[in-house]
């Protein structure tokens, strides 16, 4: 599993919208890969932001 995989699958593992920080710890990713990682995809809408500095993946 990839880091971008281990990304995603914390979103889908989380009933509430998350932050890059909550990202790292629940992926084991480092949290500058997350911000990269989260970029790429909120550019391609694979995420959403239901409030300011927390993310979702868009349903």
């Amino acid at each position: 599993m990839d880091d971008k995989e281990k990304v995603i699958k914390a979103f889908k593992d989380s009933e509430d919208p998350l932050n890059a920080t909550a990202v790292a710890k629940l992926s084991g990713v480092e949290k500058k890969e997350v911000d990269k990682i989260m970029k790429d995809l909120k550019k391609d809408e694979t995420i959403i932001s239901p409030k300011r500095c927390y993310w979702a993946l868009k349903e």
